[in-house]
């Protein structure tokens, strides 16, 4: 595992216009430093919405190919999350693509039903591990941060870190009026977790007149934060060490005492 060096892009997604957003997102990357990542938010080509018709790209459609093009033109891989249509679903689909034009993706598992997003999405039923300069990485999408089970990390011996991911990202469209679990959660998930946590949330007010509060985030493994973002877009570059990690693992193993579970 090397330094890793990660790039927080906290933006003011414009609604439903992917054209803008391209534009908007694809100039906070290249006046940034140099990175190894870029993390975008959640929908960052829509806002969170639920009017797929006219918002759903295909794997095939402008979004994608942009983030091929925007990794290449930056050497680095681009992650964050947009609407696709897939065969007769669509899915809130998490992007990992890397300069070589090479993709994986994840969907997202948990659905909002507060806001209705299990009846317009299909939801994932597998985990995404990825790796980038030795790290195994977990992508996940907003409302999946509340499910631990989901989460959990386990042992993995053949792995460098010995376990099954070194860092979990958390891309989002997280409200003001729910900041305090946000920043709770990430923190949580870290600390039972043994792992670093990175959180990127959007800010602005988006069409549905729902305020954000940004509050995006690198958590170290014992819940504290390297850096904590505000309320107003910015765009943060942070370099992440593993020795504190493999070290915490070492001293503190809590892992020997998890419980054992199977998914359904």
């Amino acid at each position: 595992m090397q330094t890793l060096t990660v790039t927080l892009v906290q933006g003011a997604t414009r609604w439903h216009d992917a054209e803008a957003n391209r534009a908007y997102y694809g100039s906070l990357v290249r006046h940034a430093p140099a990175s190894d990542l870029f993390v975008l938010p959640e929908t960052f080509l829509s806002g969170f919405t639920n009017q797929t018709l006219g918002n759903a790209e295909s794997m095939d459609g402008p979004g994608v190919a942009w983030a091929r093009e925007l990794a290449s033109e930056v050497n680095a891989t681009i992650t964050g999350s947009v609407v696709i249509r897939d065969g007769e679903t669509n899915f809130n689909r998490m992007l990992w693509v890397s300069p070589d034009g090479s993709l994986s993706y994840y969907d997202k598992r948990h659905l909002f039903r507060m806001a209705n997003e299990h009846h317009r999405y299909g939801g994932g039923d597998k985990r995404l591990v990825v790796e980038l300069k030795g790290w195994r990485i977990l992508p996940q999408v907003c409302y999946d941060l509340r499910f631990p089970v989901w989460l959990r990390n386990g042992r993995r011996e053949e792995a460098e870190g010995g376990m099954d991911y070194d860092l979990a990202i958390f891309v989002a469209n997280w409200p003001a009026p729910r900041r305090q679990p946000w920043r709770t959660l990430l923190r949580a998930r870290a600390i039972e977790n043994l792992s670093y946590v990175i959180g990127v949330n959007r800010v602005g007010v988006d069409g549905n007149d729902l305020p954000y509060a940004g509050d995006s985030a690198v958590i170290d493994p014992v819940g504290e934060a390297l850096v904590e973002l505000g309320s107003l877009e910015q765009v943060v570059t942070v370099k992440i060490d593993p020795a504190p990690l493999l070290a915490h693992r070492e001293r503190f193993p809590a892992w020997m005492d998890a419980d054992e579970f199977t998914l359904r």
